[in-house]
């Protein structure tokens, strides 16, 4: 995708504050954090939304988990709490078209979001 934001990001082409890196993970800090730690965290393969994952897929969301959790525990959020989130489409509040997970720690979080 030559006009994805994040897969830019993921390219280098826009700088980030990286916090993860694996070969099929990109996390970067959220430039309009909603919490005291706010990142995102996205699959390298460029997959739009939830309702555009295949087969071949499925794993990958368990990746994006993985490094949430991960990415959590080095944060210091593991024992207070934090949230993982992924939206699905522009009612569901998804602005950029690529797959992503929102991880939000440092404060408490609220039921229901939005």
């Amino acid at each position: 995708m030559t006009d994805c934001l994040f897969c830019k990001i993921r390219d280098g082409d826009i700088p980030c504050d990286t916090v993860f890196e694996n070969d099929d993970v990109f996390a970067f800090n959220d430039v309009n954090p909603q919490a005291p730690v706010h990142v995102l965290i996205i699959p390298k393969k460029h997959i739009s939304t939830v309702n555009d994952l295949e087969d071949v897929d499925e794993a990958i969301m368990g990746k994006l988990f993985s490094a949430g959790k991960n990415i959590a525990s080095q944060k210091g959020l593991s024992v207070d709490g934090y949230r993982l989130v992924v939206n699905c489409n522009e009612k569901a509040g998804q602005t950029v078209f690529h797959i992503h997970m929102h991880l939000l720690g440092g404060r408490n979080m609220t039921w229901p979001p939005g």
